[in-house]
């Protein structure tokens, strides 16, 4: 692979981890507190808030999956021999890298689901009770505060890999 095209591929694959981990923390540090002083009402901010994952999720996902498959590239051409994935520090921290990203995807599978389409219709229909609605944006705030954490630690892990640490 020549210089640009590394290059190219590196800045994809960042441009790619700009919208899924600065999307993940606007929403996160920014647009959920922000929503609390839109409206006192739980149901009101479970839709804007399915609206706003909706939309997000149009370009989160197709980015998580450039992140994923610039990332294999990148590595397979990096360890053109397997036994350096066990025998360098670089094939560890990708080993543990690799680890995150597996999680992170269940973690984000989860979160899909605990959101499915019947909840979602139900919140933006007005038919599912306040006390159902605390329950799932509990378990939405935890699913995002553990999305938003694993995310960071792989720019951690990314960042000594491009470093050669």
């Amino acid at each position: 692979m020549t210089a640009l095209e590394q290059a190219i591929i590196t800045w994809i694959h960042l441009v790619a981890a700009a919208i899924w981990v600065g999307g993940s923390l606007f929403i996160g540090i920014v647009f959920s507190p922000l929503l609390k002083t839109m409206t006192n009402s739980v149901e009101e901010r479970m839709q804007i808030m399915i609206r706003v994952g909706r939309r997000f999720n149009k370009i989160a996902v197709p980015s998580l999956i450039i992140l994923m498959l610039t990332g294999l590239y990148t590595s397979h051409v990096l360890l053109s021999r397997p036994e350096l994935l066990v025998a360098t520090s670089y094939g560890t921290y990708l080993i543990i890298k690799i680890i995150l990203v597996i999680m992170l995807i269940f973690v984000y599978a989860v979160h899909v689901r605990v959101i499915r389409k019947n909840v979602e219709e139900k919140i933006m229909s007005n038919q599912m009770p306040e006390s159902e609605i605390q329950k799932l944006r509990k378990k939405i705030i935890i699913l995002g505060e553990i999305t938003v954490v694993l995310s960071i630690a792989i720019l951690f892990f990314a960042s000594l890999l491009d470093a050669g640490v």
